[in-house]
Order: C-alpha cells, then structure tokens, then sequence
C-alpha cells in the first residue's frame, strides 16, 4: 500500500518541484541576491576581509559556555555544520549527474550572490529577536517576518515558514542525512544500517539534551576537524591529478553555457537544467535564502546586527566556494576528464553502476583505492551529514517553541524531538526517492516567507550596513 502510495504522490511532488526550482526558486534566490548585492554595495566583497577578522580574530575551540547564547566562532561554526552536510557531498554529486560539470557554476553563481542574501537574513535575526527578562533569547526569520508584515497575513507567513522548517529540516532533512550516512558506512565497513541508526539517536539525543551550549560546544570542534579531514584528502587527489585541472575548470564554465554538449537534449531544455540544478542544490548546500542559519545568528554574542551579517557571509564561503567546490573538482577530474568513465556524459552502461550516493566514492577511489576511497568518503559524511542533523533538529526546535508558546512547550518540544529521533532512525532503514524531492519541495516551500521578509525589511539592513 505504500508503494502504492509512493508511486502516486512521487509524479506530483517532482512536477511541483521542476516548477519551483525552474522558475520560482532561482527567480527569488536571484533576485533577492542581487538587490542586496546592489543595496549594501556588494558586502560580500567590501566587508569580506571584515568578516574573516570576526569570525577568527578571537578563535577559540573551548568558548565560553551561556546557556541563552553563543559566542561569533560558535555561531560561525554551528552555521557551517548545518550547511555543509549531503547537499556539499551527495547533492552536489546528483547535480553534476542531472546537470553536468556547468553544474557548479550556477552553484557558485547562486553562493556569491547568498552572501549578501545571508548577510541581510543574520542581520535582521540579531535586530529583531527578542531578550527575555531571563536572559533567554528568542531569534530566527518567523520574528522578523513578524516584523515585516503586521497582523493576520505576520502570522500566517510566520507559521507557514515554522511548519515548512520542521518537515523539511526537523523530520525528513535528519532522515536524509541519516540515510546518506547508513548507505556509506555500510558501503565502507559493512555496517547493518540499523546499528548505524540506534547509534546516530543516541548520540543525538544526548546532544541535543544538552541545549545550544552542548551543540555549540560540539560544532565548535568537530566543524574544524571535518574541514582539515576533507581538505587534506580533496588536497591529496588534486594533487595526482594536476595535469587535468585546467580541463576541469574549462568544463565546468564551458558546459555552463553549453550544457547539451554533456548531457544531451535541445539547447534550452539543457540550460534550464543545467541552472535548475545548480540553484536548487545550490540552496541545500549553502542555505542563504532558505532562512536556516538566521537561527544561530541571532543567538550570538555580538555587539551589532552587522558584525554577525559580516560573520554569517564567511559561512556561506566555507560552505560553497571551499568544500563544495574541493568535492567537485575531485569528481570532475577523475570522472569526466578524457580518461574517466562520464567523460561522454552519463549514459549507457555506468548509469547502472553510478548514482549520485556512491558518485564521490568512486571519485576518491580512482586514487586511493576502491576501498580506502570508500572509507575516506563515508568517515567525512559522516561528520558532515551528523553536523547537519545536530543543528537541523535545534532550528526544527526553535519553530516548534514559536508554535507552541501558547501551550505546553515542554511537551511540545519533548514530543518534537521524539519525532525527529524517530525520522534519523528511519532514514538509517529505508531509502527513498519521495523523501529526497519532499524535503527538496520544503527547502523551496521556505524560500518564499523569507524572501518576502527580506525584500520588505531592505531599508532595516541597508541602515545597519550604513
């Protein structure tokens, strides 16, 4: 019967989400991009060096412990941990399949332009939250939505963007990463997935007790091991294939333009894919835009809304130009260079032995070793997909309290996070193809409540850049 079900409901959510990503998505993650990138006079690039220095001018991997709050290095690293997880790995992996190397120049397209668009989400979430009496701080885009649009129409936008989070993120975003987690780990040790399941609960769930000091405590060191790990391997295949980097750049920019050379079709069928791809990954790689991260940022300790837009614009950096791009030049010069096996494009007989979970595995394994290059993969999604699941559970949390405030908000938080446990437990068991386009339909879902906020509230960050 779920079969069934799943065969009925799968056709519709990937209609609506071809839609969404084609024209919506990449109109309003554009748009908004560059009117801020216009309004605060390119930030990201005059306020970029700012942000590097309040982001490690005072890096410490033992900050100091607030229940209410965090300090800038912890909302810089608790940032990254939610975006980089399988959208760096496994979704930028599907991208290049389904859109080819152009691929990730739409990706970087859509991050320089998030910048600004993540400086200004940062920026209103450190302006408008609210500092209760005790000390507790309440932050995130349902507040300055709020803030945007007085009355009914607040509410409704608030609660639509509260609801969207917590399916996207809270439920099936943690079945997702658990999934990509029990599907390496098994690939790389012959591990039963349900032992990796039970295991990813019980780590969270001891975590996530603990409240944004235990979280932060955690990022603040495991985002900066998970970067030296996946930049030290990325560093080593680059280096053996030097000779082809030129070409790998070379595809990358020029099957951005003409993608149907790769993979196949009319011309504006491919260029729409082609962009599609790279937006829609773009945006569950990095986040700006989504209204994720503002979740973090306005819990720091700063002393203005601008220092953490500069701090929040370094995030997206980290995420996109660094990691994610580190992973798809492995693949592209291993795999679709002259000597790889996409090197016609992805058709025939490999797309019956690659797909977009296993794509980076044989991309690292063409160097170190089928079972070594299986290893390295599975230990660094690991970090990043548990990252991801840490952090998409609290901002999931922080919307659940903003519903239920009225009413019992223990409960409704204790229920919450029973559930969540329950989706990182299933997605360790099944795998499916409905929950990877429901959470994409969500992530796009969100976009629109933010977007608007963000276009309504322009002169509010434009008079904290000034």
């Amino acid at each position: 019967m779920i079969t069934a079900l799943e065969s009925v409901i799968y056709p519709f959510v990937v209609k609506f989400n071809e839609y969404l990503s084609n024209y919506i998505l990449v109109s309003l993650l554009v748009g908004v991009g560059l009117w801020y990138t216009v309004k605060t006079r390119f930030v990201q690039i005059r306020c970029f060096k700012e942000g590097l220095c309040n982001s490690f001018g005072k890096l410490s991997l033992f900050g100091e412990k607030n229940e209410n709050s965090v300090s800038p290095f912890q909302a810089l690293t608790t940032a990254i941990a939610a975006q980089v997880g399988t959208g760096n790995i496994v979704g930028a992996s599907a991208a290049i399949l389904v859109g080819g190397p152009g691929a990730v120049f739409w990706m970087w397209v859509i991050a320089f332009f998030g910048m600004a668009t993540i400086y200004a989400e940062a920026t209103l979430a450190v302006k408008t939250r609210i500092v209760e009496e005790s000390g507790n701080i309440k932050g995130g885009p349902v507040y300055y939505i709020t803030t945007a649009f007085q009355g009914k129409l607040g509410k409704f936008l608030a609660a639509f963007f509260a609801v969207a989070i917590i399916l996207a993120l809270g439920f099936m975003g943690c079945m997702v990463q658990s999934n990509s987690i029990s599907y390496t780990m098994q690939t790389a040790f012959n591990v039963q997935p349900w032992m990796v399941g039970v295991i990813l609960v019980i780590l969270s769930g001891i975590i996530l007790i603990g409240g944004v000091s235990r979280l932060a405590a955690v990022t603040e060191k495991l985002v900066p091991l998970m970067a030296v790990l996946f930049l030290v391997g990325a560093f080593f295949v680059l280096t053996v294939r030097y000779n082809y980097l030129f070409d790998t750049f070379k595809m990358i920019f020029k099957y951005a333009f003409e993608p149907q050379a790769i993979i196949g079709g009319g011309f504006w069928y491919a260029i729409k894919t082609v962009v599609s791809q790279g937006a829609k990954r773009g945006l569950f790689s990095n986040e700006a835009g989504m209204g994720s991260t503002p979740h973090i940022h306005a819990l720091a300790r700063v002393k203005t809304p601008h220092e953490e837009g500069t701090i929040a614009m370094i995030g997206v950096f980290v995420d996109t130009f660094v990691i994610l791009t580190l992973n798809a030049l492995v693949v592209i010069s291993t795999l679709y260079t002259a000597d790889g096996v996409l090197a016609n494009g992805y058709t025939g007989a490999v797309t019956a032995v690659l797909n977009k979970t296993n794509l980076v595995q044989n991309a690292f394994g063409s160097i170190m070793g089928t079972n070594l290059g299986a290893i390295f993969v599975a230990v660094c999604l690991c970090f990043f997909a548990f990252s991801s699941i840490l952090c998409w559970n609290f901002f999931g949390k922080i919307n659940a309290v903003y519903l239920f405030s009225k009413k019992n908000t223990k409960k409704a938080v204790l229920v919450y996070t029973l559930i969540s446990l329950c989706f990182v437990m299933l997605g360790s068991l099944v795998s499916s193809d409905l929950v990877w386009e429901l959470t994409d339909m969500f992530n796009n879902l969100m976009v629109i409540p933010n977007v608007l906020a963000l276009f309504a509230l322009t002169n509010l960050v434009i008079s904290k850049v000034k």
